[in-house]
C-alpha cells in the first residue's frame, strides 16, 4: 500500500520547523519548487503553507520573492514585553498546578542542560524545551497556545542571546531559581523569577545588537 503524500499542514509544519531551527534564517529567500523538492511534497501544499506563513508575518515580500521576515528594534521590544508577562504567568500557574513528576522533569532538565553551556546552539534548543515544559506545567491550554505563537515569532531572531559570553551559565542559574520556586509552590516568586529571566535575556540581546551595529560602523 502506497504511503500518503504529506498534507498542506505537514508542509507548513516542516517549513516552520526549518525556520525555527535556523535552516532558513531572516532574509533567506524561500523558493516554492526548491521547498517542494527538499521536503518531498507537491508545490500546491508548499504554496498554501507559504501563503499562511506570510499571513502570520513570518515571511515578507522582497519584490516578487518571499523571504524569512526579520524583527526590527520596536518589534523585538514589543515581543519581549509580551513574552515576559505571559511566561511569568505560566511560571506562577506552574507553581500552583505542576505535579511532582513535572517538577522532577524540570529539575532533571536543568541538571542535564548544564553540560551544554559551552554549546550555544544546543543550549538554545534545550532552553526552548525547558520553557515549553514550564508552559505545559501551567495546565492552561490557552496560555500555552499564546506562548507557542510568541516562540514561533522568536524564530525570526537571527541569533540567540545564549551565545553571549557568560550568558549560558547565568541562564542556567536562573532556570534553577525558577524550578526551585515552582517546587516550593511559591507563585509570586516563580512568576518574578521567570520575568526577571526574560528581562536579562532581553538586555543581553540589546547589547548584542549594539555590538553588531558598532562592528558595522
Amino acid at each position: 500500500m502506497a504511503s500518503a503524500r504529506p498534507s498542506k499542514s505537514d508542509a507548513y509544519s516542516m517549513i516552520l520547523e526549518a525556520i525555527d531551527i535556523g535552516t532558513y534564517r531572516p532574509g533567506d529567500r524561500l523558493v516554492e519548487n526548491e521547498l517542494a523538492d527538499r521536503f518531498g511534497v507537491s508545490r500546491t501544499p508548499v504554496r498554501e503553507a507559504l501563503q499562511r506563513l506570510e499571513t502570520q508575518s513570518l515571511l515578507a515580500r522582497d519584490g516578487r520573492s518571499l523571504i524569512v521576515a526579520s524583527l526590527d528594534h520596536n518589534q523585538m521590544s514589543e515581543l519581549y514585553v509580551v513574552r515576559r508577562e505571559l511566561e511569568g504567568l505560566a511560571a506562577a500557574l506552574a507553581a500552583r498546578h505542576a505535579t511532582r513528576e513535572e517538577v522532577r522533569i524540570l529539575r532533571e532538565m536543568v541538571e542535564e542542560d548544564n553540560a551544554l553551556v559551552g554549546d550555544p546552539p544546543a543550549l538554545s534548543r534545550a532552553n526552548r524545551r525547558f520553557h515549553k515544559q514550564v508552559h505545559l506545567a501551567s495546565h492552561n491550554r490557552y496560555l500555552v497556545q499564546q506562548l507557542d505563537l510568541v516562540y514561533r515569532t522568536m524564530a525570526l531572531m537571527a541569533t540567540t542571546s545564549l551565545a553571549a559570553v557568560g550568558r549560558g551559565e547565568i541562564a542556567q542559574a536562573e532556570h534553577n531559581s525558577i524550578v526551585a520556586a515552582i517546587e516550593a509552590k511559591d507563585e509570586d516568586a516563580a512568576g518574578q523569577a521567570l520575568r526577571d529571566h526574560i528581562s536579562v535575556a532581553f538586555m543581553t540581546r540589546l547589547k548584542q545588537d549594539a555590538e553588531a551595529r558598532k562592528d558595522e560602523a
